[in-house]
């Protein structure tokens, strides 16, 4: 499959102007129509639930697309996104994983250190009279997302 580039190329090599002629106009005619003007960026908002309910109701109301709805309200589309699909930021509750990930991220950004929860220990396997060899040593887990054999 050719590139429009090389297509452009193949046309004037041909000597088909009226086709690039038109080619043309289409282009102009796109870019005029184009509701995101191109390299047009937004510092991005705050996520709260009241923008997350603005985000739906424009959803719902209005024929926009995510990419439209986000720069309207000045987030990115990933945000709008995760809103429509998955109900994310909808509450105030501060330890929500989102909320959670949106201030560990600012903490970093400002320079200060953040501290990972660390899992809880497991508790010890009781041994059931295996030997203390195959008792000390940790079983390894199966990546996840693989099937194993018998799985099905």
């Amino acid at each position: 499959m050719a590139t429009l580039k090389e297509f452009e190329e193949s046309l004037r090599e041909h000597g088909m102007l009226m086709a690039l002629a038109l080619l043309e106009r289409l282009r102009d005619r796109d870019r005029a129509a184009r509701t995101i003007k191109p390299a047009r960026r937004l510092t991005g908002q705050k996520m709260t639930p009241d923008l997350a309910r603005a985000i739906l109701d424009l959803h719902a109301t209005t024929g926009m697309t995510q990419q439209e709805i986000a720069f309207k309200v000045g987030v990115n589309q990933g945000r709008v996104n995760e809103v429509i699909k998955r109900g994310k930021w909808l509450s105030d509750d501060p330890q929500a994983p989102e909320a959670i990930a949106r201030d560990k991220a600012k903490a970093k950004a400002r320079g200060e250190v953040v501290m990972a929860k660390r899992p809880a220990p497991r508790p010890a396997a009781k041994s059931s009279g295996k030997s203390a060899k195959n008792a000390a040593s940790p079983r390894r887990a199966a990546p996840q997302g693989q099937l194993m054999f018998g799985d099905l």
